[in-house]
């Protein structure tokens, strides 16, 4: 799986059974939620010269006991390890410092004590760093905690508001487009409100997730552009929910939730 940071610093690469979790600001985890074998970590930070990485790596060789020069894929790395016990359970965290340019990245893999710290080390053998420089990244990934917590704030709000203006409750299934054309239609909302329409469109992607197998939200890198959308199986039919209502509204167009449902199952059908 490929994991692309927001602002697109760094990319990775992780096992399928991996998934991205949350973390601290700034900060990003990973693990194996069906068998763990360990927590993986990464930060990265941005110094004011081409030197910031390696004056980082320098800096961790002079000031911490037991860190070391070590070659990790194609990254120069400087390695150490920290050991400690929580609720009776020995842990080591496997940590290495390095980047490129301006761009410094830390590291960790925390495992049972005595556990390999391989698969950490395949992530980090699998980095990727953009320089300032360097062209925007281009991609789509399987959707990050940052777009999921977008998608669940849209939602709780469109079913919140759905429920106030309709007194309706909203299941997330085909018959709940009728509902989400009423909000269309009947002009409770101003054309100019954005953030409502794109809502509304997350509340509509929700129901193609639910009615088409296959059918997953997904995180579209696209330059300086980072957003939420729907890509059935691993196909190239993508689908943009949350400028779907919104992109037509706010043109005075015409927008037939249940006509643009009809086309996507269509779509999705035809490639499968």
């Amino acid at each position: 799986m490929k994991y692309i940071s927001p602002g697109s610093w760094f990319s990775l690469e992780y096992p399928d059974n991996w998934c991205e979790a949350e973390e601290a600001e700034d900060c990003f985890l990973f693990y194996n939620p069906e068998k763990w074998n360990g927590n993986f970590r990464i930060s990265a930070y941005q110094g004011e010269n081409r030197n910031y990485a390696k004056d980082c790596m320098a800096d961790e060789l002079r000031h911490t006991s037991g860190s070391k020069p070590v070659k990790v894929g194609a990254w120069d790395c400087v390695y150490f390890a920290e050991a400690f016990n929580e609720e009776g359970t020995d842990y080591v965290s496997h940590i290495w410092i390095t980047g490129c340019g301006s761009i410094s990245v830390e590291c960790s893999f925390t495992v049972r004590k005595g556990d390999s710290p391989k698969p950490g080390e395949d992530i980090v053998a699998s980095l990727r760093v953009r320089q300032p420089d360097e062209k925007p990244w281009h991609d789509v990934i399987p959707v990050r905690v940052l777009e999921i917590n977008t998608i669940n704030e849209g939602y709780d709000w469109a079913v919140s508001t759905l429920k106030k203006q309709l007194s309706k409750d909203f299941t997330a299934h085909e018959t709940d487009i009728a509902n989400l054309q009423r909000m269309v239609d009947e002009g409770k909302f101003k054309p100019g409100n954005r953030q409502a329409w794109e809502n509304f469109g997350i509340a509509f992607g929700t129901i193609l997730v639910n009615e088409m197998d296959g059918m997953d939200w997904v995180t579209v890198i696209d330059g300086k552009k980072e957003y939420p959308a729907l890509r059935f199986a691993d196909t190239r039919l993508m689908v943009y929910p949350v400028s779907l209502i919104w992109n037509k509204v706010s043109r005075g167009e015409p927008c037939d939730l249940k006509a643009e449902y009809l086309r996507i199952r269509r779509e999705a059908e035809a490639v499968i």
